[in-house]
């Protein structure tokens, strides 16, 4: 009789294995990467050494580990109010991108304008631009039962379909030689610089800052709990009377609000404009951070360090190793299976059935 495997629901997952899971995902990404390199005929002690250690060999590499894993741990931490309530919020690029449009509007306007509230003013616009954003797959979710999968994701299209039109149309500089991208934002739309010669800005502090407070909203109130509850057991959340509708909005709201801040974070920082392609997937890429880091705010801020790197490494890789950069996606993606195939095996047993 052919025998057949089947997966068995465990008694109870251990708490460790799930806290220890990342660190599998991440050692048998670099175990496979290993044999990737082999194949492709690279010492692969050399290549996992340009790939992982040569880009933060330095005081310039390990500011730019920072200026690029900001933006991921600020995204991630947002998500994780989404997928703490059991809401798949995947539209995070679009977040970001329409975070972007609305602070970098801000900046566009007053370009020539010399004033103190500036950039408070474009902070202020990209966390209500990323905000609103999100909140239409809540309005859907809850008025019409739409999948918050779907409409997120298609209205993160949108998003970068509506910068498309501003960079090549009414938003392009004048001086550009029709290049598509606005005109530099002024000094008063710049986010100040923390290390003269680094790039890393004031984004870095805001990330934190809300980080630390996401941990105060999980720990310490009542709005933390409710999140947990309704997401763990979304039965006792009705019988206790949570109301449904107000944390599906808070989530995304809240998630939307990070990302667009992530997005006015780049065009005001390192960029200092817009143009097209102002995220390399930043909204997408933080959903592994996010599962990566276990929601918790302090693996949220590991997991983005560790992917962060994978971008500094397909550079570098692609410098001395004349590989294609999107062997940075392999790696992230390499990540995500191990950390799902983790998950699983913590939660399931293998079982022959006859």
């Amino acid at each position: 009789m052919e025998k057949l495997i089947k997966l068995v629901p465990r008694g109870s997952s251990s708490q460790s294995m799930f806290i220890l899971a990342p660190i599998f995902a991440i050692f048998l990404t670099l175990l496979t990467g290993s044999i990737i390199f082999f194949l492709m005929g690279y010492n692969p002690s050399n290549a996992l050494k340009i790939f992982f250690i040569s880009p933060i060999s330095n005081a310039y590499g390990i500011s730019e580990l920072l200026v690029k894993a900001t933006p991921l741990a600020l995204i991630a931490m947002g998500l994780s109010f989404c997928f703490k309530n059991n809401i798949y919020n995947i539209g995070a690029e679009g977040q970001l991108t329409m975070g972007a449009i609305f602070g970098g509007g801000v900046g566009i306007y007053f370009y020539d304008v010399s004033s103190v509230l500036i950039l408070p003013g474009m902070i202020i616009a990209g966390a209500l631009g990323g905000a609103l954003w999100a909140m239409i797959p809540a309005l859907l979710k809850t008025k019409f039962n739409t999948n918050e999968i779907l409409t997120s994701l298609m209205l993160a299209y949108i998003a970068l379909l509506i910068l498309d039109y501003l960079v090549v149309g009414p938003w392009r500089d004048p001086d550009g030689f029709n290049f598509p991208k606005t005109r530099p934002f002024g000094e008063s739309g710049r986010m100040p610089i923390l290390f003269q010669g680094l790039r890393i800005h004031f984004g870095l502090i805001v990330t934190l800052i809300l980080i630390a407070f996401s941990w105060f909203i999980y720990s310490k109130t009542i709005f933390g709990f409710q999140l947990k509850v309704s997401g763990f057991s979304p039965k006792a959340a009705r019988f206790a009377g949570f109301n449904k509708n107000f944390l599906i909005f808070s989530a995304f709201a809240i998630s939307g609000a990070f990302a667009g801040l992530a997005g006015v974070g780049e065009v005001s920082g390192p960029i200092g404009l817009i143009y097209r392609d102002i995220s390399p997937n930043y909204g997408f890429t933080a959903i592994i951070v996010c599962f990566l880091g276990r929601l918790h705010p302090l693996g949220i801020i590991f997991a983005s360090l560790v992917i962060a790197l994978t971008y500094l490494g397909a550079e570098d890789a692609q410098l001395f190793l004349q590989i294609p950069a999107a062997v940075g996606f392999v790696f992230q993606g390499l990540v995500l299976f191990f950390l799902l195939g983790s998950d699983l095996l913590v939660n399931f047993k293998l079982r022959l059935k006859n």
